[in-house]
């Protein structure tokens, strides 16, 4: 199975999302990974102060969710800061969420008492932003890219993801690899 190296095993459960603060999302609301079961869920790991995350990751994942059906891809943003700390608080979080008009529920990756990388950061093993990682219906991480993914190569391998047979409510047992899609090399690492 292809995965990030040093970042989480694609084919593995994902990680809950540890968060301190979500915009775009209505309190009470907020999205929870186990609670998704049957949604593909796209994870945007960015930084307000990332080039590439400002001009490529983020329009990306508004493409992303522009063009598909939320009661089937759920895209979540997830501010991960891990540099310059005193620059990119939450209320300048806010106003740039704002200024830029991102639509999707964006989280706040908890902060890290013991280092500089937050969480839910380390928890996928993610090496910096942008990242990108596409959990399953099961909830099972299949695609995990840092840097620039194509849009064609996410939107196909969301579409094999589609394909996949929806689990029956609280069904996450493994599916067969032959079926896995990413695991056959459609999420190449860089």
């Amino acid at each position: 199975m292809s995965s990030v190296p040093g970042g989480i095993e694609v084919g593995t459960a994902a990680p809950p999302l540890q968060v301190s603060e979500w915009l775009n999302s209505s309190p009470g609301k907020e999205p929870d990974l186990a609670q998704l079961r049957g949604k593909v869920v796209v994870l945007h790991a960015f930084q307000m102060l990332c080039p590439g995350c400002v001009s490529h990751g983020l329009p990306q994942a508004q493409r992303i969710a522009a063009a598909c059906d939320p009661a089937e891809v759920l895209v979540i943003g997830l501010h991960s800061v891990f540099e310059h700390h005193a620059a990119m608080r939450p209320l300048a979080l806010r106003a740039f969420v704002h200024e830029y008009r991102w639509g999707f529920p964006i989280a706040i990756d908890q902060h890290c008492a013991q280092g500089q990388v937050p969480l839910t950061m380390q928890a996928y093993g993610m090496r910096g932003t942008p990242t990108l990682i596409l959990i399953d219906r099961r909830g099972m991480v299949r695609c995990h890219w840092f840097g620039r993914p194509s849009d064609m190569e996410v939107g196909m391998s969301i579409g094999m993801l589609l394909g996949q047979p929806s689990p029956f409510k609280g069904d996450v047992g493994e599916q067969p690899a032959a079926s896995l899609g990413c695991a056959q090399g459609l999420c190449p690492s860089p």
